[in-house]
């Protein structure tokens, strides 16, 4: 028996039936629905998305993390990182798209989606190694992607280009040493060269 798809406008109406003032704000874009809430439901929000009739949103397929700094090149006024979850219903055939900013820039943190979402652990780790997004009640919060020994959150939009250490192995010591960058940074521009006439131009 196949499951027919359920209708952003309805996927919205049962998200909002469920979580009534919890939600910040809804809309549905490009057939998609994004729900943004406060960071202090957004645990009571996800076990309610999760059980509710209407939404039943059993599977988290996704969990990453937002930089808004510099956001579409301009100054972005409000919290400067965001969570991002994408949740699944196979049961009823519907997605959903839900975003939390954490409070504070200076320590990043919100809640672990792991007591609902075992899956959740490594999508939050991630977040945590690359963005410094830290998960309250997430038992094992540690890099997943970077060395042991890295300096800072390399997906952070003020993160040097060429980072801040890099590491060799020396034959002397007969290990890997880490040593600061020696690489200067520089801007490539590309130089573009079109025949004539190129795609009918003159």
């Amino acid at each position: 028996m196949t499951v027919v798809a359920v209708a952003p406008e309805k996927i919205k109406e049962a998200v909002i039936a469920a979580l009534g003032k919890r939600v910040r704000q809804i809309q549905v874009a490009l057939g998609e629905v994004t729900l943004l809430v406060e960071a202090d439901v957004y645990l009571e929000s996800m076990r309610l998305l999760r059980e509710a009739p209407g939404c039943k949103f059993e599977q988290l397929i996704d969990l990453c993390a937002v930089d808004y700094f510099a956001y579409h090149d301009a100054v972005w006024e409000g919290p400067r990182y965001a969570v991002v979850s994408h949740l699944l219903s196979v049961s009823l055939n519907q997605r959903l798209r839900v975003k939390v900013f954490c409070p504070d820039d200076d320590l990043p943190i919100v809640a672990s989606l792991t007591s609902m979402w075992e899956g959740a652990g490594w999508f939050e780790r991630e977040a945590f190694d690359l963005f410094g997004v830290l998960f309250e009640g997430h038992t094992d919060l540690r890099r997943i992607l970077t060395d042991y020994g890295f300096v800072g959150h390399p997906f952070r939009k003020d993160f040097p280009l060429s980072g801040y250490v890099e590491m060799r192995y020396d034959n002397e010591q007969r290990r890997v040493i880490y040593e600061p960058v020696s690489v200067e940074p520089r801007e490539i521009t590309p130089r573009i060269i079109r025949e004539d006439k190129y795609g009918g131009l003159h």
